[in-house]
């Protein structure tokens, strides 16, 4: 177990004034947040703990600055915390939201009961406790269905939703209209969507008014607007994997745990 040395923020001030002054200070949380050790509220309520340090120096004072070059670490009690959080995949129905209730619909967090738990993957039990924190990773529309994450770390939102995320989304789509060879070429790669170009995508057709889609990005209702773009209307959109994980088997308004051991 690594040994940190006990002295006080003043010390730390101290060794931030020994770094280079050329280097821009930034607040610890953020710093936290951008390195991927938690996400900025979960780094404020571990210094607020005392469970951070910064170069060997225990943290406690919020909104403490601190230069990139600094080395900061978690005490072993925020290790064991973060991995015991909760991620919770389920195959969102069409007609209920990701995220915040609207008018007339249901969140698809209320589809996560001991009910409704999917007995294909014999898991721990539901408890109350996972509820803490617990938010959607990204977004389903409401007229789509699919794979739909709900995780309490922070860590895993960011690596599925951040801007730099490299996951792909896998989605199976049908569709109404006529494609030819030229709207399938800029499916792939040519449309632009809010004034900005997308990254290229993997577009095939699996048979005649069925298209499997590819991205490397999820704006608004991306699939959707992009099947208009080229003149095609979606009838049926499912999202069947994010990064290596798979809906597979997973029941329609069924949800399950993220096994030991997989992995996005």
């Amino acid at each position: 177990m690594t040994n940190h040395i006990p002295v006080t923020y003043d010390s730390l001030k101290l060794v931030s004034r020994c770094k280079t002054m050329s280097e821009e200070p930034l607040r610890l949380s953020k710093l936290m947040a951008q390195r991927g050790l938690c996400s900025r509220r979960e780094a404020d309520a571990f210094i607020e703990r005392g469970l951070v340090f910064v170069d060997g120096v225990r943290v406690s004072t919020l909104g403490v600055k601190v230069l990139p070059t600094q080395i900061v670490t978690l005490d072993p009690q925020a290790t064991r915390e973060q991995q015991g959080l909760a991620t919770i995949l389920l195959n969102k129905p069409i007609a209920y939201v990701s995220g915040q209730p609207e008018e007339g619909y249901l969140p698809a967090a209320s589809l996560i009961t001991a009910e409704s738990q999917s007995p294909e993957w014999p898991s721990q039990p539901l408890k109350q406790d996972h509820f803490r924190g617990l938010a959607p990773a990204g977004r389903l529309d409401i007229d789509s269905r699919g794979l739909l994450v709900f995780t309490q770390d922070g860590r895993l939102a960011k690596q599925l939703t951040g801007e730099d995320s490299e996951l792909d989304k896998e989605y199976l789509v049908r569709v109404s209209g006529t494609l030819d060879s030229t709207g399938l070429s800029r499916l792939r790669h040519g449309l632009e969507l809010d004034g900005r170009p997308l990254k290229p995508a993997h577009v095939e057709w699996l048979n005649a008014d069925q298209l499997r889609f590819i991205l490397h990005e999820g704006k608004k209702r991306q699939v959707r607007r992009m099947c208009e773009a080229v003149g095609l209307t979606v009838t049926g959109l499912k999202r069947v994997r994010i990064g290596r994980v798979m809906l597979g088997k997973l029941a329609e308004g069924q949800w399950r745990f993220l096994q030991p051991g997989e992995v996005f």
